[in-house]
């Protein structure tokens, strides 16, 4: 075992301690050439326009500086190990910037801190990284959306306490989860938001002495705004843990309905089919056809949840300050629940546009049951002018001696509808055959609940053309705002190279 001195050695009397580069900066490193490069000499470049339109820089100074930044051979930078010889990636690309323009560049970090620019890095990534999902979220929701119609007429058996509860159709299940999805991308428009605010011009946390302008660097980089006090641009995590709360909440509504799928899946449910494209089979059983792609969401979405609360976790009682969780440990899994989430979203696409429903097996399956008696009790109240709570106990008692007598629903007569009525008001009651085989219909169950989100078909296209101008609404948004950061961050070059021609 080696002693302390030998252990010492290996790690080296300077900075970087060997394990601790190990552990620390070398996958910081990596994660940093990977995801943050482009947005850091991004961040650069603006701050390097802003500084030079408020005269803190000379026009022959900033020229030197501009060609620098367009001149970094960033395949060199993406192709690179870490060594030690650079703390992490800025000190290295400061370093490249020195070579190419001399002490010059060094006048670029004026009236600016790792603090602030480290920050506004971060958010530029998330945002686009929100936008990704945000729009796999919006083709999922289309995706629902189309299959809803589909079946706006499909009968099936809604459950509540997993037990059969009333008819409903398929199309309204789905519109169900449509709309659930829909909040979940108001919930991640709405990170978005209070994530794309600019830190820069903050600096350490007291902002500067010089002249600069905040808005500036704010607009050229496509922020919606800047963070009005520089101590909490450069110390709130906020903006990074409600996305994490937003994707967790978004994943926790997917997984439910994932279980779901699967559950129908199956051939005692056999409501619905997985496309061959996503089934696996067995090694050792012929007639498996295992949804494996369902499985594996679940699984992802799960990950995804863990993924978004270790980054709750790991700023709880963190001081509220620049802390180097949120610049370095804590966005990696934030990047990773957002890229599982997005990755479900498209693949959950796949499988609702090529999944298989059994209309008959649902329809008699809902025919059967004995779901539909609420209408019954309801028609009682209509026709014979009954309280609910007497009608409720009426049906209660036929339902109770038709089960116990091992009778189905389709054997339910007037007669016993009497019997029950006589134990309870005393009397018969005066409804009709005909009257007692429309309650028990499901379809006619679903088709008088047309008020506001009930499933009748057209009560459900009636809210699924709602839906769908909503949609519209927030793809045009997302296609929009994709649009205008890419022409913010494409056109930096354009107003460097034509200042210093």
């Amino acid at each position: 075992m080696p002693d302390a001195q030998q252990r010492q050695r290996e790690e080296g009397d300077t900075f970087p301690g060997r394990t601790y580069a190990e552990v620390v900066l070398a996958p910081a490193y990596e994660q940093a050439k990977k995801e943050l490069l482009g947005p850091m000499i991004s961040v650069s470049k603006a701050h390097l326009i802003m500084l030079e339109e408020q005269g803190l820089i000379a026009e022959e100074d900033a020229a030197i500086i501009a060609r620098a930044l367009q001149d970094l051979d960033l395949k060199k930078l993406e192709n690179g190990q870490y060594t030690g010889e650079f703390e992490d990636l800025f000190f290295e690309v400061e370093h490249e910037l020195a070579q190419l323009g001399g002490e010059t560049t060094g006048q670029l970090h004026l009236a600016r801190s790792r603090n602030d620019m480290g920050i506004a890095i971060y958010r530029i990534v998330l945002r686009g990284k929100l936008l990704t999902l945000i729009t796999s979220a919006l083709e999922l929701q289309e995706r629902l959306i189309v299959f809803a119609e589909e079946h706006a007429e499909t009968l099936m058996i809604g459950y509540t306490h997993t037990q059969q509860a009333q008819p409903t159709t398929v199309g309204h299940y789905i519109a169900a989860v449509s709309d659930s999805l829909s909040r979940d991308v108001r919930r991640l428009r709405a990170a978005y938001a209070n994530c794309n605010r600019s830190s820069l011009g903050a600096a350490a946390l007291t902002t500067t002495g010089f002249a600069i302008s905040r808005e500036r660097t704010a607009e050229l980089l496509g922020f919606d705004e800047t963070i009005a006090n520089a101590y909490d641009a450069v110390s709130g995590a906020d903006y990074v843990l409600e996305i994490a709360l937003s994707v967790s909440l978004s994943a926790v509504n997917l997984g439910r309905f994932i279980q779901e799928l699967l559950l129908w899946g199956t051939q005692e449910f056999a409501a619905i089919k997985v496309a061959a494209p996503y089934v696996q089979i067995s090694s050792i059983m012929p007639q498996k056809r295992n949804p494996v792609s369902v499985e594996h969401l679940r699984s992802l979405l799960s990950s995804c949840v863990g993924d978004a609360n270790t980054a709750l976790s790991m700023v709880h009682n963190t001081p509220f300050g620049d802390i180097v969780d949120t610049e370095d440990d804590l966005q990696p899994y934030v990047w990773r629940s957002l890229r599982t989430l997005d990755s479900a979203c498209r693949l959950l696409v796949r499988i609702i546009e090529t999944l298989e429903v059994d209309r008959e097996v649902l329809r008699l399956r809902a025919e059967l049951s004995f779901a539909t008696v609420t209408e019954l009790a309801d028609t009682l109240v209509r026709k014979e002018g009954l309280g609910f709570r007497t009608a409720h106990a009426i049906v209660a008692e036929l339902v109770h001696k038709a089960v116990s007598s091992g009778l189905t629903v389709r054997e339910l007569t007037v007669d016993g509808l009497d019997d029950a009525a006589k134990n309870i008001i005393g009397r018969p009651l005066s409804l009709t055959v005909e009257e007692l085989r429309q309650a028990l219909d499901p379809e006619h169950f679903v088709r008088i609940r047309s008020v506001l989100g009930g499933p009748s078909p057209g009560e459900l296209r009636r809210a699924l053309t709602v839906q769908t101008s909503a949609h519209k609404q927030a793809e045009e948004w997302a296609e929009q705002t994709r649009a205008q950061i890419d022409s913010k961050l494409n056109i930096l070059d354009k107003i460097l190279t034509e200042r210093h021609r």
